[in-house]
């Protein structure tokens, strides 16, 4: 064990391929997605009733969908996520008929945004979501910004946190291994204090991290990279200090 004192119990997921699974405008394969959301909400809800701090590593973020409907229902007061928003009307998507809104705009911050497009643009504008690029981490550090979003999140109440990290918002000499590598992302330091900081607000109470994908690595370097700088982001979250470690809380 990297870290000592850990009670881990691991379970995985059998996903059902749903055979004839039309697109649903741009969405591929909903029903397959939808279906493999639900049977996880139900393992996250599972998790937290149980006390203890849930981890999810997987491939495309969309498994947020479920990671964090699952906690809500549990946490209701939790500060493709647009799924979940209240203000947003998503219906008629297959195999979602499950899924209910658990989520409001304030209890959302985003950290390290680049590349963003049009449509999710307008979204972040329109809707007053609170969001960080690259560009004012530069400006202010990553320190300030994780003050100032906490201080958002936390000022009138604490409440437990669900961390939903995307590999790809790292830079892809970091992680090569993939879906939409961006080059000027932020650093395994930057990534590493955000998780520090969130661990030792004693409210981390999820963690998703997502967007691993092996087969997408052009290397066995580039995919060793991927893979272990993934778990010294998760380390960080369950109480690894990088002045050493004396305490895990799991």
């Amino acid at each position: 064990m990297l870290i000592t004192g850990c009670d881990v119990k691991d379970r995985e997921l059998k996903i059902d391929i749903i055979p004839n699974d039309l697109p649903h405008h741009n969405a591929k394969n909903p029903r397959t997605v939808g279906c493999a959301n639900e049977k996880l909400a139900s393992a996250v809800e599972e998790v937290k009733k149980d006390g203890r701090t849930c981890l999810v590593v997987g491939g495309d973020h969309s498994l947020a969908i479920g990671s964090i409907s699952g906690h809500a229902k549990t946490e209701p007061d939790l500060g493709p996520v647009a799924f979940l928003l209240k203000e947003l009307k998503v219906s008629g998507v297959p195999g979602f008929k499950w899924l209910k809104p658990c989520l409001s705009v304030e209890n959302i911050v985003y950290i390290g945004l680049r590349d963003v497009d049009k449509a999710e643009h307008y979204f972040l504008k329109s809707l007053g979501i609170k969001y960080y690029s690259m560009t004012e981490i530069d400006q202010l550090g990553i320190g300030k910004v994780m003050e100032e979003a906490l201080d958002y999140l936390l000022a009138n109440k604490k409440r437990p946190i669900h961390l939903s990290f995307d590999v790809d918002g790292l830079d892809p000499s970091l992680t090569p291994a993939t879906g939409t590598p961006v080059p000027g992302g932020v650093t395994l330091r930057e990534g590493i204090y955000v998780a520090e900081q969130l661990y030792k607000t004693g409210l981390l109470s999820a963690v998703d991290i997502v967007e691993i994908n092996p087969r997408l690595g052009k290397t066995q370097e580039g995919v060793d990279s991927t893979v272990n700088t993934a778990i010294s982001i998760i380390l960080s979250c369950f109480g690894k200090a990088r002045e050493g470690s004396h305490s895990c809380s799991c």
